[in-house]
C-alpha cells in the first residue's frame, strides 16, 4: 500500500460535482504534482486531503489510517499535514520570527526549543538576519519562504502547496522551483504540489496526476505524461502538439498508415485508436529540416510560411499542402518564409488517437477506471 492512498473521492458543490472518483496513490518522501487547467478539480482534491473539505464518497488513508471518508474526518490540525497556500497567507502584523512560529505554539514545547527550532529553519531557508522584519518588508521570495519555513518547523510528514510560485516573476519562479526541489530531496517530506504550469510541474515532480473536469487523466513520471499521453487532451495540455486529422489507409499490427492531406504517413497507433478516422499527435520538436538518416521516418515537403525567432530555437509554421505543421527547430540552421524545405520525423514520434469527440464521450471512463 502506497503512502497516501486517494480511493473513489467525490465532491459536490451544489448541483457542481468538482470530483468523479479521483484514484491517486503517493508514496513516501516522492514528490507528486496534481496538474490541470482551471476548475479541474486539483485544489479541490488538495483541500479534501488537507481534511479542510470531507469527501461525498472514497476515502483517504495515510499510513495505514483512514483521515478522511463520509462519516469521519480528521481535522486538519491533527493530520500531520504542512500546506502552503498560494497567496503565502502569512500575518501581516507578525515578525518573521512570530509567523515562523506560530504552528509551534499548538506543539507545547518549551520556549527553549520553540526558539532552537525557528532558528534552524530561517537559516536553512535563508532567513536568517530577517527575524524582525515584517511581512511587507519583504520581497515576493522572501514571504514564500517564510510560509515554507513555517510548514516546515512543526516537521510534518507531507507538505501540500497551493501554487506556492504562481505570484512571483519567472525568474524568481524558476530559481524557487530548484529550492523547492533541493528542499524536497534534503527533507525526504512527501511533497504534494498543485499547479496549471506544464514545465514547473516537470522541473519538480517526480510523478504528475493530469486532472480534467474532475477526474485523473492519466498518473506517470514528466516523461511518461510528456512522451506517452494518456489521450489527446493530456498530449495538448503537456506541451506544443500538431493534432492532424486523417483517415487510416492500413493496420500492421501496432503500425498504421494514415493519410493527411496529400501526405501517407506510417505513425504509431495508440492503443484506443480503433477506427478509421484518427488524430495524428506529433510534437513539434520532433521534426528535423532535411532528408536525415535512413530508418524508419516520414518525409514531408513543405513551404515554411512564418519563422518566429524565440533565442534558443526557432518556431515554424510549414504548409505541406493544405495542412500547416508548428516545427521547432535550431537557431543556428535558419530557414526564411518562402523557403521550399523536406521534413523528417521518425515513426515512433507519430501516435494515432482516438478523436477529441470520442474521448469526450461522457460513458468512456478515463484511462485506468473502469465503466460501472
Amino acid at each position: 500500500m502506497a503512502f497516501i492512498e486517494m480511493k473513489g473521492l467525490t465532491k459536490r458543490f451544489g448541483a457542481f460535482q468538482a470530483l468523479k472518483g479521483i484514484d491517486v496513490s503517493v508514496e513516501e518522501k516522492e514528490f507528486v504534482t496534481f496538474l490541470g487547467p482551471s476548475g479541474c478539480g486539483k485544489t479541490t482534491t488538495l483541500r479534501v486531503l488537507a481534511g479542510f473539505l470531507s469527501p461525498d464518497s472514497g476515502s483517504i488513508t495515510v499510513g495505514g489510517e483512514v483521515l478522511s471518508s463520509p462519516e469521519y474526518v480528521v481535522p486538519p490540525e491533527r493530520r500531520r499535514m504542512g500546506m502552503v497556500f498560494q497567496n503565502y497567507a502569512v500575518w501581516p502584523h507578525m515578525s518573521v520570527r512570530e509567523n515562523v512560529a506560530f504552528g509551534l505554539r499548538y506543539l507545547k514545547l518549551d520556549r527553549r526549543e520553540q526558539a532552537a527550532r525557528v532558528e534552524q529553519i530561517l537559516a536553512s531557508m535563508g532567513l536568517d538576519g530577517l527575524e524582525g522584519r515584517q511581512p511587507a518588508e519583504l520581497s515576493g521570495g522572501q514571504q514564500q519562504r517564510v510560509a515554507l519555513a513555517r510548514s516546515l518547523v512543526v516537521e510534518p510528514s507531507i507538505l501540500l502547496l497551493d501554487e506556492p510560485l504562481s505570484n512571483l516573476d519567472a525568474k524568481l519562479r524558476e530559481r524557487m522551483r530548484s529550492e523547492l526541489k533541493d528542499l524536497q530531496r534534503r527533507t525526504g517530506i512527501t511533497f504534494v504540489y498543485v499547479t496549471h504550469d506544464q514545465a514547473e510541474a516537470m522541473a519538480l515532480s517526480d510523478r504528475i496526476a493530469v486532472f480534467r473536469e474532475g477526474t485523473v487523466q492519466q498518473v506517470g513520471s514528466p516523461r511518461e505524461v510528456y512522451e506517452q499521453p494518456a489521450n489527446l487532451f493530456v498530449a495538448d495540455f503537456m506541451g506544443l502538439v500538431n493534432k492532424l486529422p486523417g483517415s487510416v489507409a492500413g493496420r500492421n499490427g501496432e503500425a498504421i498508415a494514415v493519410d493527411i492531406g496529400r501526405h501517407r504517413l506510417n505513425v504509431v497507433a495508440h492503443r484506443d485508436a480503433t477506427g478509421t478516422s484518427v488524430t495524428v499527435a506529433i510534437r513539434p520538436e520532433a521534426f528535423a529540416f532535411g532528408e536525415g538518416t535512413a530508418g524508419r521516418v516520414n518525409r514531408l515537403s513543405g513551404v515554411v510560411t512564418d519563422a518566429t525567432f524565440l533565442g534558443s530555437i526557432v518556431d515554424y509554421q510549414v504548409d505541406i499542402g493544405g495542412v500547416t505543421l508548428r516545427v521547432q527547430g535550431e537557431r543556428r540552421s535558419f530557414c526564411p518564409v518562402g523557403s521550399n524545405v523536406v521534413l523528417t520525423v521518425p515513426v515512433g514520434d507519430c501516435v494515432a488517437m482516438p478523436n477529441e469527440a470520442e474521448e469526450a464521450d461522457p460513458q468512456r471512463p478515463p484511462p485506468g477506471q473502469n465503466a460501472e
